[in-house]
């Protein structure tokens, strides 16, 4: 007893199962996660070691080379990105893309275990190596705290608070702070005035370090009690400090005590130079970013932290403000809605078109499919823990189409089965049996067609493997749906209907002449296709071709790039006209800017930019989608002019995993490339594309150069002195930056207590005057008594290195045309560049992730295709079909580039995507032609009348399925995202419809040899 037979003989049984089904499918529905973009993994870890005061070429050589040479030796590393800078070491290690977020934590432990073993060989001065392995986690809210009126420290003690209480609400996996300045407690001193005294920086020194630290006094017994001891003296405010008492000897040798503030003043401030400078609407501003836990419905957890939010803001003083950023539960609840709504049209169109063309009742049996088969779809996703987000959402309204191609084969088949005679409960059996494994096979076929999608391990294949999973899960509920619940309720709404006696009508009779002209003249019909495919892969050039297009978000990024070297505090000043002029504007809501780094993650496919006191970066929210391409257009012009002095850049965010430079052409030497070797290619490279009216913000990763300040240590005056190199730097280091001697606590707060001249002498021109003082000395030397001179010397600030090799990436941004075009225009170009021996040139950006996101789908490609081609030949138990079918297949694209030059839609990795699954719609829609003529032929008919009959008995039911298809994906045509599919999709499958009915039977004319006249 099949599927079919026991559903219809045990109703009770179907009709409860049904009722289930809908049950479980709306639950699940409204229990399913939300998500704006599928999760997918970053498979990078940062690992940080400094090594302060050393050059950038000896951090390379002495810190970062050795690590890596120690990473390298894991089989699962991809490659290897380091950047060297003064005093620092980045080194982000690329994981292969097979290993996926369940194995991830097992890597990076390895990782933290081989940087480990080898921190025992780093030179002495280096610090411990930090493996940062969070580097991927998503701060989908973000919060900025303004206080107009309160100082900064009142603003960061409201801070944790919110910190605090919003940590504990259910869904939070963390709360990060952005902008957080540190305190710090300054003497700043007179070194002349110290001098003058007869006082050492050394006792100062000594006394500070000691002053404050944690003692163990002991104990002392007194009866039956034990009493700790704990001599008083700690610093109880800053104005301890200055009351503390200096020993020393005058001039004339006479023992004298003095107080700190007699030489110094005490301050309370802020560590200077700051890391990052953080303001909102041009006001500081500290950021609270919040981390979901994963698994977490963003957007429940987002209505927890909102209604904290409003509890906690009812307790702070007016004045103090927090005012979101971003706020990731409100764009995917946006987002989901929409994408629902689109969803909802697409079933309403595939319903009346199925309506108009089958009528209602017919209508209804089909639509009953289609829900139970969306809702079973539901309950699939919510055991698998499948959110609704872009892929799976935009992967059902795909799928909406072929998900009722079975239930119309069925359901035709029982009505022609009624109109011959048969008893309705045989003829339902009959109808499902019949076709059950054709439909089986054409099912399979069309999810293979997906499964290079899933078998990619590319992050692009990640980013839309849903697509697959879903379409698997929806086509696999539809075929059970059409086998056990289609057949029962055709047997309640439909009626036997007597055969139509009048003659075909107009359109089927022109199908008949034009399908019968074609099989005449077979050797023009095929020349004809074959002109027009020759046409169409000949014009492909003309379609845009881009990886993952532009998000639908309301904002956008600016980055600014001052001159290498530029002080942070520089860098901030210079981005505050482009503030003004942004708040100024009426369609803008909030601007943040972010000095000394890029913002938090707030959206997993952006990548933050590294530390650099260069570098600053503004998020713009516009009120409304439609402002900003204006907005964009008004600030770049007005930017062109105002800010000469700084590299701007205007970034949109994408969907889909992104890049920060779209177009890169890395020089790549060997580990010890000349650095001006590599610059000099980078300038041919630079001029290339500078020359080139299709590029703009053209640089390299290196920067440019800086200026250090070298004193000529001379050695023999040195010795003589009794001052080393050391004894220089300390001093230097003292006299500009401060020196870091001892530790003010307060309450949960440990402020460093540092030493510095006053501002007064702390500039470049007392430098060569600068008294040295030799360790355990009392006296002191000028600088310039033990140097030659004070060279200023140019130098590269950072040594990037790719995979152990030096190595510059030339990056630009295209100008009013695609990265691909942009490349191809220069492409000859920088290929006559002429490289050294040892030197190549590779390209990377948007160009690398294409390639590399098309040759991932290959391994999936082989098993994928050998699957289909077995189910084609298993189905008929014959070569020729599967053959003839796959020969149908490449001359869809005449349909796909006519549609996507037309309506000017681009081609990427998504339109990629589509033009796979439409040979899977194709072989569907082509079985059940070839189906029909073996069942023709085994009724009787001879070839010739066996094609013919064929083609128009099926005529209906392909043109229904692909006319379902293509006006199901209308709605996906205005997004962005799915544009380039919906076009793919509609234009492709219309004309294949076409190549089904008309070139399908050409071939198999041929094939069996059929002869018309």
């Amino acid at each position: 007893m099949n599927l079919t037979e026991f559903m219809i003989r045990n109703k009770v049984v179907a009709l409860f199962s049904t009722a289930l089904l809908t049950l479980a499918g709306i639950f699940s529905f409204f229990n399913l996660g939300q998500l704006e973009d599928p999760e997918f993994t970053i498979k990078n870890a940062l690992v940080m070691t400094p090594y302060y005061g050393a050059t950038p070429t000896e951090v390379e050589q002495e810190i970062t080379d050795r690590i890596e040479n120690t990473i390298q030796e894991m089989p699962e590393v991809n490659s290897l990105h380091s950047r060297s800078t003064s005093g620092m070491s980045l080194i982000t290690v690329e994981i292969k893309g097979e290993y996926w977020s369940d194995r991830l934590p097992q890597i990076w432990d390895k990782l933290r275990r081989k940087v480990g073993d080898i921190q025992g060989d780093l030179p002495s001065g280096a610090g411990t190596s930090k493996v940062i392995d969070d580097f991927g986690a998503v701060y989908g809210l973000m919060l900025g705290v303004i206080g107009d009126g309160y100082s900064y420290s009142e603003i960061h003690k409201y801070v944790k608070v919110l910190q605090k209480e919003l940590g504990l609400v259910e869904g939070v996996a963390r709360v990060g702070l952005w902008g957080e300045q540190s305190p710090a407690i300054y003497i700043d001193i007179s070194e002349n005035k110290l001098a003058s005294l007869g006082f050492s920086g050394a006792s100062v020194n000594n006394l500070l370090s000691n002053q404050n630290k944690v003692i163990d006094a002991g104990h002392v017994e007194l009866d039956n009690f034990r009493l700790s001891v704990r001599p008083s003296g700690s610093f109880k405010s800053p104005k301890d400090i200055g009351d503390l008492l200096i020993h020393g000897q005058s001039r004339d040798n006479a023992s004298e005590f003095i107080r700190v503030s007699d030489i110094g003043t005490i301050s309370e401030g802020y560590v200077e130079p700051s890391s990052e400078i953080m303001r909102l609407n041009g006001k500081p501003a500290i950021v609270l970013s919040i981390s979901p836990q994963e698994g977490t419905n963003v957007v429940k957890m987002g209505e927890r932290v909102a209604a904290k939010l409003k509890e906690v803001n009812a307790r702070l003083p007016i004045g103090i403000e927090a005012i979101p950023i971003h706020w990731q539960p409100e764009v995917v609840d946006e987002s989901v809605n929409s994408f629902l709504v689109n969803f909802a049209q697409a079933v309403a169109i595939v319903l009346v078109v199925l309506t108009i063309a089958m009528g209602w009742k017919m209508g209804i049996v089909i639509g009953t499919a289609l829900t139970l088969t969306i809702l079973g779809t539901f309950v699939f996703m919510a055991l698998f823990g499948i959110d609704l987000h872009r892929m799976s959402l935009g992967a059902l309204i795909i799928a909406l189409g072929m998900m009722v191609d079975n239930a119309i084969v069925v359901a035709e088949g029982y009505v022609v089965k009624l109109q011959k005679g048969m008893e309705r409960e045989k003829a339902a059996i009959e109808a499902a049996k019949g076709p059950s494994m054709a439909l089986l096979g054409a099912t399979i076929i069309a999810v293979m067609a997906f499964y290079p999608i899933f078998a990619s391990v590319e992050g692009a294949g990640e980013y839309c493997r849903a697509l697959f999973i879903v379409v698997a899960i929806s086509l696999t509920v539809s075929w059970f749906v059409s086998l056990m619940i289609t057949p029962l309720q055709c047997m309640y709404m439909l009626k036997p209907e007597k055969q139509s006696e009048h003659s075909e009508g107009k359109l089927l009779s022109g199908f008949r002449k034009a399908l019968e002209f074609s099989l005449k003249k077979r050797a023009l019909t095929i020349i004809s296709m074959v002109v027009f495919l020759a046409v169409a892969l000949g014009t492909f050039g003309n379609v845009k071709q881009i990886f993952f297009p532009s998000s639908s978000m309301t904002k956008f990024m600016v980055d600014y790039w001052a001159p290498e070297g530029t002080r942070v505090q520089s860098t901030s000043d210079g981005i505050k006209p482009i503030e003004k002029y942004l708040l100024q504007d009426d369609r803008i809501k909030t601007v943040s800017t972010f000095v000394g780094q890029g913002s938090p993650r707030f959206y997993l496919p952006v990548d933050p930019e590294k530390p650099n006191a260069s570098y600053g970066q503004l998020i713009v929210n516009v009120s409304e989608l439609d402002n900003l391409e204006e907005v964009v257009s008004d600030l770049q012009s007005w930017m062109d002019q105002n800010v000469p002095d700084a590299m701007t850049r205007i970034r949109k965010y994408t969907v889909g995993p992104a890049l920060t430079w779209e177009f890169e052409a890395r020089f790549i030497g060997p580990s010890d490339a000349d650095p001006a070797v590599l610059r000099g290619l980078a300038e041919q490279g630079m001029k290339i594309l500078h020359d080139s009216p299709l590029a703009k913000e053209v640089s390299t990763d290196w920067r440019q150069q800086v200026i250090d300040l070298v004193p000529e240590y001379n050695q023999v005056k040195g010795r003589r002195a009794g001052v080393s190199r050391v004894d220089i730097a300390t001093t230097t280091k003292r006299f500009y930056d401060g020196y870091t001697v001892g530790t003010y606590r307060r309450d949960d707060e440990l402020l460093p207590i540092i030493i510095r001249e006053n501002v007064v002498e702390r500039n470049i021109n007392n430098l060569d005057n600068l008294q040295v003082e030799p360790v355990n000395q009392t006296y002191s030397v000028p600088l310039g008594q033990m140097t030659d001179g004070i060279e200023a010397q140019w130098v590269n600030p950072v040594i990037w290195r790719y995979n152990r090799h030096r190595a510059i990436t030339v990056q630009a941004t295209p100008v009013g045309v695609t990265v691909s075009t942009l490349r191809s225009s220069v492409l000859e170009e920088f290929n006559n560049i002429e490289l050294p021996e040892g030197y190549k040139l590779e390209w990377f950006g948007e160009f690398k992730s294409t390639v590399d996101s098309q040759q991932s789908l290959i391994p999936g490609v082989i098993p994928a295709l050998a699957i289909i081609l077995f189910i084609l030949v298993a189905l008929f138990n014959e070569v020729r079909p599967m053959i003839l079918i796959i020969l149908l297949i490449p001359f869809v694209m005449i349909g796909v580039s006519f549609g996507l030059q037309v309506s000017g839609a681009a081609f990427g990795f998504v339109t990629l995507l589509g033009v796979m699954s439409l040979s899977g719609m194709m072989i569907k829609n082509a079985i059940v032609l070839v189906d029909q003529i073996n069942i023709e032929k085994a009724d009787g008919k001879s070839t010739q009348e066996a094609i013919v009959d064929a083609a128009i008995s099926r005529i209906r039911p392909v043109f229904l399925a692909a006319a379902t298809t293509v006006l199901g994906v209308i709605p996906l045509a205005p997004d962005l995202f799915w544009q380039g599919l919906a076009i793919a999709i509609m234009a492709g499958l219309s004309f294949g419809t076409l190549l089904t009915m008309i070139l399908l039977p050409v071939f198999y004319s041929i094939f069996y040899k059929a002869k018309f006249v």
